[in-house]
């Protein structure tokens, strides 16, 4: 299983994106998603339309994860060891709920998420279509 970020979901239902190649590349090698809760939230925040939600839908076979206690304290820990940067506060929300699952991350956000690595997370490694 592998946990989408907000903007695999976003690009992962427009056609010409990178995201969505590496969807059905994933899908097609056996793979299958969920996403958090608050990367859900991101992705309804729009604008997107019912169809896109419902395309989105057919594709998260693993759920959508909430957050609850548990990837609260994770969140907690990761937004503390990086040194509480403001703009981190959700992708260690995101990341804490990957790690909860015990599944990589797909982002475009490497560059962010890089800080959660050496605390547990795995970034998902896109496939060639």
């Amino acid at each position: 299983m592998i946990c989408l970020d907000a903007n695999f979901l976003i690009g992962g239902v427009i056609e010409a994106r990178p995201e969505s190649r590496h969807l059905l590349a994933w899908a097609a090698a056996g793979e299958t998603f969920c996403t958090a809760a608050t990367a859900w939230y991101e992705f309804l925040s729009g604008p997107v339309t019912a169809a896109k939600i419902e395309t989105m839908l057919a594709f998260l076979k693993g759920g959508i994860i909430p957050f609850a206690a548990d990837q609260a304290h994770v969140a907690a820990r990761l937004f503390n060891a990086a040194e509480r940067l403001r703009h981190l506060r959700v992708d260690a929300m995101i990341a804490a709920t990957a790690i909860s699952q015990q599944t990589p991350l797909a982002t475009l956000n490497t560059a962010d998420f890089k800080l959660f690595t050496s605390h547990g997370l795995e970034l998902a490694i896109p496939l060639e279509p």
